[in-house]
């Protein structure tokens, strides 16, 4: 049942929000003025839930989180479009619940927009080469039936692109917008949102190219197993 894949879909997007933005908070708390520290310190709890997010909902609807990843696995067949359309306001929504919890478990005000201005020429640049990378990670391993460590690989992918792109690597137009709502280290201006988007989407049209080029004939069955193997039927779900 498709309800039972978008609830997935919601909470993994929700938990996502929350750990990278309470990470946030944490960080600001525990390392006030060291901003290397915090960066760290998000980076790292960012990494490792994102890790554990897969893992608790992977199974049920491939632990996408993300829009591009989304739409792109449609692209390969891996996903029906329709599926792929109704995936995306669950991943916004839960983003942005994920990011009021957050607020709210350190006693900040449940909403806050962000002013962290992030709209400069090497964000976008920055968030078109995470995406691009991301996508690569995560259809290599499905592509070479190496799904089953994906979970580790887009965790650790995450937690790197942190230092080696200069927006902190976004990657996920859902997380973009729910970081919009608070405040905080990990904020996003409402401003600067359009922007990341327009990149994050421009990084999944060409990694959907360099995916194609680099390993042509990937088949349905493989493109089925992003991010992990998971349900995707009536006839999977009478037999879970």
């Amino acid at each position: 049942m498709l309800w039972r894949r978008l609830l997935a879909e919601f909470l993994g997007s929700a938990f996502l929000a929350a750990v990278v933005i309470g990470s946030g908070i944490a960080a600001q708390n525990l390392s006030p003025g060291n901003v290397g520290l915090e960066l760290f310190e998000n980076a790292a709890a960012t990494a490792t839930g994102l890790f554990a997010i897969i893992l608790m909902f992977g199974p049920i609807s491939g632990g996408h989180f993300n829009p591009v990843v989304s739409f792109v696995d449609a692209g390969f067949g891996g996903l029906k479009w329709k599926d792929a359309a109704a995936y995306l306001p669950f991943q916004v929504v839960g983003c942005i619940f994920g990011a009021i919890v957050a607020n709210m478990m350190f006693s900040e005000a449940a909403v806050s927009i962000s002013a962290k201005h992030r709209a400069t020429g090497p964000h976008w640049l920055s968030e078109v080469v995470a995406t691009v990378g991301l996508m690569l990670v995560i259809f290599a391993l499905a592509r070479t039936g190496r799904s089953h460590i994906a979970p580790a690989a887009v965790g650790a992918y995450i937690g790197a692109a942190y230092f080696f792109t200069s927006s902190t690597s976004f990657a996920n137009p859902a997380i973009a917008v729910g970081r919009m709502f608070s405040n905080s280290f990990a904020g996003i201006a409402p401003s600067s949102v359009p922007s990341f988007i327009s990149a994050q989407i421009v990084g999944g049209v060409v990694a959907f190219g360099l995916i194609k080029g680099l390993y042509p004939g990937m088949t349905q069955a493989e493109a089925a197993d992003v991010i992990e193997p998971h349900l995707r039927g009536e006839t999977d779900l009478e037999t879970s």
